[in-house]
């Protein structure tokens, strides 16, 4: 075996695409060391210029009303429960505004599948930004959201991009993916939200409307090694399909507070994760590291197994932080964990372009020691301007006729 590993080892520094087969083999029988030297050379060729970037991002979360129930989710709340919530259009001003004020250059939009939130209320909050905040970019909406919303409406997939995209999206997260199998899917109560198929299909058709998007995999729950590959693939066969992607980002299950419980995959599990994605995915220019759910340090490690960016400063965190896990690194941080690994730091956009160095050596930055919340605990204000969109449910009908 391990001569046959050896072989594959040399097919990688050679540069020449691994079969599921082969990668399964690295996966399960190449020593962690050896993962990491592969993966971080397939980096260096890609990015010889030895920068590591990041994005000043905020994540928000517009609502946590979701009828999809994934068994893995600690931040939804069923329709009608008084800890639900939709922000309103005023308190997104203020978050973005908070975000401009460090140096940020767009929000990560992403929320529960809420019945009480029709098309017409996403596409008049996107011109509303857009209108108040006209270079502001909006990464928004995960293939599973889009699909809700196809559904809701009555209309194809295809129609809700395009209508998105005048409203003012920009491109799209790649939320919602967890593992690309139907089998795994149906375990997690996630494959009436959104299908593998299903998944893929709103990235091909955004990708065919000129939205960049990125691309996940959530791993650790009731997959196998080998399904956590044929995900991997399947974005492979995506990537070489339309070219949209623009990074890859990989994190384990966190259970805490979870109906799945269980327990969370080791930081060793996570390398050889990443480092089998830079690996396989050889048409994917960027991978991430998440620091979120795997802290500074092992993030910082990443960079040694195949990551060449450290995501987003993020801001603001609900979903992760439901679920138990509360990292925070402001943009000190990061740039202090990329220098330590003998990297450059370098500010991006979501398209990867170099936006400069690091925003705190230009201008004075307040420190953030903890990620900010979607609302403070106590708060069940209802927006003014949700009477102005019809509601299915009949919690939704009930408060917007008070």
């Amino acid at each position: 075996m391990m001569l046959h590993i050896a072989e594959l080892a040399d097919k990688v520094r050679a540069g020449t695409r691994v079969s599921a087969d082969e990668a399964l083999a690295l996966y399960r029988h190449a020593p962690t060391s050896l993962l990491g030297r592969l993966a971080d050379g397939i980096r260096a060729r890609r990015h010889p210029d030895r920068l590591v970037t990041y994005i000043i991002d905020r994540n928000v979360n517009y609502t946590n009303v979701c009828v999809a129930k994934c068994n893995f989710c600690a931040f939804y709340r069923d329709v009608g429960s008084p800890d639900g919530y939709v922000l309103g259009f005023e308190e997104l001003f203020r978050k973005i505004d908070e975000t401009i004020a460090v140096g940020g250059v767009q929000v990560l939009m992403q929320g529960g599948h809420n019945p009480d939130l029709p098309l017409p209320w996403y596409e008049d909050l996107f011109r509303a930004i857009k209108s108040r905040y006209p270079d502001f970019k909006l990464h928004a909406l995960s293939p599973p959201e889009v699909i809700h919303i196809s559904r809701l409406s009555q209309l194809p997939v295809p129609v809700v991009i395009e209508r998105l995209i005048a409203a003012g999206l920009d491109s799209i997260p790649g939320g919602g993916a967890e593992i690309l199998v139907d089998r795994v899917r149906k375990a997690l109560h996630c494959y009436g939200k959104a299908t593998a198929d299903e998944w893929l299909d709103v990235m091909r058709h955004a990708h065919r409307a000129g939205l960049r998007t990125t691309a996940t995999m959530m791993y650790g729950t009731v997959e196998t090694d080998q399904e956590r590959l044929e995900h991997l693939l399947r974005l492979r066969a995506l990537q070489d399909e339309t070219g949209g992607f623009t990074a890859f980002i990989t994190w384990s299950y966190q259970p805490d507070h979870t109906e799945l419980a269980g327990s969370e995959a080791t930081a060793i599990d996570y390398l050889r994760t990443l480092a089998i994605a830079r690996i396989v995915l050889d048409n994917f220019d960027n991978l991430q590291a998440s620091w979120v759910t795997q802290g500074g340090k092992v993030g910082q490690l990443s960079l040694a197994f195949g990551a060449n960016d450290m995501g987003s400063v993020m801001i603001e965190e609900n979903v992760v932080r439901a679920a138990g896990a509360a990292y925070c690194m402001d943009e000190v941080e990061i740039v202090r964990n990329i220098e330590d690994a003998g990297f450059a730091a370098k500010r991006r956009n979501m398209h990867y372009g170099i936006l400069g160095g690091p925003m705190f050596r230009e201008r004075d930055v307040p420190r953030m020691l903890e990620l900010a919340t979607a609302r403070e605990d106590g708060d069940t204000s209802v927006p003014a301007e949700l009477r102005l969109y019809p509601a299915r449910s009949r919690s939704g009908k009930e408060t917007r006729h008070q």
